[in-house]
């Protein structure tokens, strides 16, 4: 009777809508997913029909000059990846996944809503007179204040949605977790579906139609995506809340140093505390067995001849668990794995900023009466995710598993080691084109700033498309592996941590360039990227970020190699098999 009841509930600590245990015939799964996944096109689409042109907006509707427009479109995308902290706290420590989505989705539609009256009702509408528009303060003000409320809606939805779906298959089920693995891929392919209809479709109708109409329409979507996500309700899984994990942190950290010198014993970690109850006593959460790495926080469980009589009042400020004090370690090994990302990210931005560039010097004709935007070559990136994502999903996966025997077939660490090994090509590729744009220059003497190359911009979609191949690797495999080894009550913020390496990756790129453009233009020289590419080395640039990707590759197989993935009291002999060649 007992088999029965373990084989009809989910065995991760999922619950329903009530707090019950989740019975697995009627929740999650898959069943679970297409509302899931059906909101997250929504909300990208929405996102991304509004943001891909707002450059445009802030110039034609509110009179800004070019690198003013830019740097306030830089400066609130840079928001939009740093408010996810925000929503992912709130989701972990006290609302759940389910409820912070809903909250923020909320607030989200209130900002577009917003945005669609300050473009399209009379009186919030800045006056234009031959072509040129005369924005008052309190215009531009509904404009920001309708920006920041997406941005701090996006802030609950991007670190909480893919966790939550993930969240509907119990690793605990061995063909359950193999879907999980999957779920990743489909997510990310719903991403890209919304940003292929908004980077075509939707900045076509604000371009033709009219901006009340380009940011109704994501408006509507948006509306779609909340009713889509609460229209699953009665099938979704929870995971519960477990409290402030910023105080779980800051409370082991205390104790190790209030522990100092006290002696971490050499065993198996045995003599360490934790409770003795079947529960971690943090909510939500399941034991996790010790391990050897930095055995300095291991002391914040070391129980003292004072505790000793006193463990069960003790404060947590000076005696934590093992479950806690592996929740720190998991997170700090967490971070050289972040890191190695960032240097990913700079290579992606380069899709928006020198892409783009590269290609105004080429030929952007289609036949006698059509040219392409240079900007919307980065329609063959998502184009790439989409044919990718099934590719990887029911060939490659399949066929790795066969030679190695592993559910996923590539571990997590490789998946996104091989991206990052493919990055470094895209980069290789926008050079080697470059140096034949460069020879075509010279051939015919084409040094003039408007000058335009006899080459067909569309010798640019190979880069593009090996920065999506790219995605599928690293990207997707940092959902998975964020999600996957974060302690469970901090899923969220180890999610919302991997989005900033898209922030800083923008950083980094803005650092290098401001370093090389310093360097190169010493003595009165041009420089590698001057205003007139025809007569800079733009090539150069792309070099050095292809070496400096083969440097960051290098480093990771270091970490990759050092990294021991989490180990749950209760991990199974799948994931043991799973775990015997991580590396």
């Amino acid at each position: 009777m007992g088999e029965v009841a373990t084989d009809m509930y989910t065995q991760d600590g999922t619950v329903d809508m009530k707090g019950n245990p989740a019975v697995k015939k009627g929740t999650g799964n898959w069943r679970a997913c297409p509302y899931i996944l059906a909101n997250e096109c929504c909300e990208r689409l929405a996102y991304y029909g509004m943001s891909t042109n707002l450059v445009n907006y802030m110039k034609t509707r509110l009179g800004m000059e070019s690198a003013v427009a830019a740097n306030n479109v830089t400066n609130w995308s840079g928001t939009c990846y740093i408010t996810p902290l925000i929503g992912a706290f709130f989701a972990d420590a006290y609302m759940g996944r389910y409820w912070t989505i809903a909250s923020f989705m909320i607030i989200y539609i209130f900002g577009l809503a917003l945005l669609t009256m300050a473009s399209s009702v009379k009186g919030l509408v800045p006056s234009c007179t031959d072509g040129t528009c005369h924005p008052t303060d309190s215009q531009k003000a509904v404009v920001f204040v309708a920006l920041y409320l997406i941005a701090l809606g996006t802030g609950g939805i991007k670190p909480c949605v893919s966790s939550f779906g993930a969240d509907q298959f119990d690793e605990n089920d061995a063909s359950e977790k193999k879907s999980k693995s999957s779920f990743f891929n489909w997510f990310y392919f719903s991403i890209n579906i919304g940003a292929l209809v908004a980077s075509s479709v939707l900045v076509y109708v604000q371009m033709h139609v009219g901006w009340g109409w380009g940011f109704g329409v994501p408006a509507v979507v948006m509306a779609i995506a909340v009713v889509s996500f609460f229209f699953g309700t009665p099938l979704y899984r929870h995971q519960k809340p477990g409290g402030s994990p910023i105080t779980r942190v800051a409370q082991v950290l205390v104790a190790a140093v209030r522990k100092w010198n006290v002696p971490v014993p050499k065993d198996d970690g045995s003599s360490l505390h934790e409770t003795l109850d079947k529960e971690s006593g943090i909510e939500g959460s399941r034991k996790l067995e010790h391990t050897e790495q930095f055995r300095f926080l291991d002391k914040a469980a070391v129980v003292t001849n004072a505790e000793d009589e006193t463990i069960g009042s003790s404060s947590s400020w000076r005696l934590c668990t093992v479950t806690q004090v592996e929740e720190l370690k998991a997170v700090v090994r967490l971070l050289p794995i972040w890191a190695s990302g960032i240097m990913f990210a700079t290579v992606y931005g380069q899709m928006s900023t020198m892409f783009v560039l590269q290609g105004n010097t080429l030929d952007a004709h289609m036949g006698p009466h059509f040219s392409i935007p240079s900007a919307s070559l980065s329609i063959f990136d998502t184009l790439s995710v989409i044919v990718w994502v099934p590719v990887y999903d029911r060939l490659i996966v399949p066929a790795v598993r066969s030679v190695t025997g592993r559910p996923r077939g590539f571990t997590q660490l490789q998946r996104m080691g091989i991206g990052l090994a493919v990055s470094v090509f895209s980069m290789l590729a926008a050079g080697a084109l470059e140096v034949v744009r460069l020879r075509a220059i010279a051939r015919h003497g084409l040094y003039g700033d408007k000058d335009i190359v006899p080459i067909s911009i569309f010798w640019q979609v190979p880069q593009y498309f090996i920065i999506g191949a790219a995605e599928i690797f690293t990207f997707v495999g940092q959902l998975e592996f964020f999600y996957d080894q974060a302690p469970d009550a901090m899923r969220s913020m180890c999610s919302a941590l991997s989005l900033t390496t898209v922030a800083l990756g923008s950083y980094l790129s803005t650092v290098l360039v401001t370093i090389v453009t310093k360097i190169t233009t010493r003595n009165g020289n041009v420089g590698w990227i001057p205003d007139n590419l025809n007569r800079g080395h733009l090539d150069y640039f792309f070099w050095l970020l292809a070496a400096l990707s083969v440097a960051n590759f290098a480093v990771y197989l270091v970490i990759a190699s050092w990294y021991k993935y989490k180990k749950t009291a209760d991990y199974t002999d799948a994931d043991k098999g799973d775990r015997t060649h991580d590396h």
